[in-house]
């Protein structure tokens, strides 16, 4: 075939292309398999006839488009490949000549990944931060165990720090008096003095006893994790539903023994070590990979056609208004829990959608510079230990067996090697 490319932009390009003879021919020849399919020759079975035969049989228009169809689809790809060009979305496709099987001639206008430069990527310095698991964070754990563990009788006195209240509450705004989204609760246990709610709260509730009520303000902190709240006033009505002492257990052996499979209060120490030893490694790593990343991302150029940025910006919006539907909320109440309203979170989105796209292209670069690839044995032993962790599972075994999806997998752990490789040359 001829190509002629013209570049509209960095990232939008038109192709010119004339169809070679040879071409048109084989895409004539794959129109007549796939259209003797439904065509009957007397003496021979349905999709058996010599091309020839079927032929005949055929509305020439029809095997003339089929062919036409063919052939675009078929030089178009290869166009792609020839002109290395990594096209986002359909082509805009218009046909200037076409005589049937013997002449093609059309245009294709896409929008394509531009240019790609990428920073250095290796010997950058990224340390990984040493990890020591204190004596102290130990002991908190062995505190929550302690109260986790704890025997709870209920009393008819005043509530005191230390007691689990059982509450109903229900906040609204000090100043319009509008209800305040995941503010409200009922029969909702908590321990006086964990500091487990908003500062203040708890102490509010000290002095109470069953069937009582109270009204008072809160102020929430100015870090607070949802930033609509932040700094807000709250007018809260708490009713108390039971007041219960509790009984905490002795740190020792015989406590070991309640929480697993342990005999001393050692061996349950010695455990707890190791789970926060393996869960501090594992953040340093990610920590680590994550500042690996923005490093080599800052340091790289790549031009995104703004089809390709859109496109994974509608992604976002919905995963998170799935998310706020599995969280109880309309989406206005999701956004207003993070101070965002429609327009600041499509402009956090699209920045999102900016690095995602940026990192997927960068790391797909350097893992075809440094001839990074996923085997299919590895491929295969991935969707084997998947199967076997969604062993009864009946939907999960139906989506893994889907061809989309096992290239989804492939390409993550074609991910999860290339950034395995820019560790392996990070100058520690």
């Amino acid at each position: 075939m001829k190509i002629t490319s013209e570049a509209i932009n960095k990232t939008k390009v038109k192709l010119d292309i004339q169809a070679d003879l040879s071409e048109l021919a084989l895409a004539k020849k794959q129109a007549l398999t796939n259209l003797a399919r439904n065509v009957r020759v007397p003496g021979f079975r349905a999709g058996s006839a010599p091309a020839a035969m079927v032929e005949k049989q055929l509305d020439p228009n029809v095997l003339a488009e089929e062919t036409l169809n063919l052939a675009l689809n078929a030089i178009y790809s290869t166009a792609l490949i020839q002109e290395k060009l990594r096209a986002v979305n359909n082509p805009e496709i218009s046909v200037t000549v076409y005589v049937p099987y013997t002449q093609l001639e059309f245009s294709a206008t896409l929008d394509i990944v531009g240019k790609l430069s990428l920073g250095q990527y290796k010997d950058l310095n990224v340390a990984k931060d040493m990890v020591n698991v204190s004596s102290k964070e130990v002991n908190q754990v062995i505190e929550r165990l302690r109260n986790q563990l704890a025997m709870k009788n209920e009393v008819d006195r005043a509530a005191k720090n230390g007691d689990e209240v059982v509450l109903d509450f229900k906040g609204v705004d000090t100043k319009t008096k509008e209800p305040i989204s995941g503010a409200d609760g009922k029969d909702y246990p908590l321990i006086l003095g964990s500091n487990s709610f908003i500062p203040g709260f708890e102490d509010q509730l000290i002095g109470l006893k069953k069937d009582e009520t109270k009204d008072f303000d809160i102020t929430f902190p100015e870090d607070y994790g949802a930033t609509n709240l932040r700094k807000k006033q709250v007018s809260f009505n708490v009713s108390i539903k039971s007041v219960n002492e509790r009984s905490l257990p002795t740190v020792d052996d015989a406590m070991a023994k309640l929480v697993g499979p342990f005999t001393t209060l050692s061996e349950l120490k010695a455990d707890i070590k190791k789970e926060l030893s393996t869960n501090a490694e594992r953040e340093a790593a990610s920590k680590q990979q994550n500042e690996l990343l923005e490093k080599i991302v800052s340091a790289s150029n790549v031009d995104i056609p703004e089809a390709l940025i859109d496109e994974e910006t509608d992604r976002l919006e919905r995963e998170q208004r799935q998310n706020a539907t599995y969280g109880g909320l309309t989406w206005k109440e999701y956004l207003e829990r993070d101070n965002l309203d429609e327009t600041s979170f499509k402009e956090l989105a699209k920045q999102q959608a900016l690095i995602r796209i940026k990192t997927g292209l960068i790391l797909g670069e350097i893992a075809a510079q440094e001839n990074i690839t996923v085997t299919e044995a590895e491929l295969d032993a991935k969707m084997d230990e998947l199967k076997s962790t969604y062993t009864g599972d009946q939907a999960m075994q139906t989506e893994l067996k889907k061809p989309e999806n096992r290239q989804d997998i492939k390409n993550r752990l074609m991910v999860e090697k290339t950034i395995e490789y820019l560790v392996s040359v990070n100058k520690k």
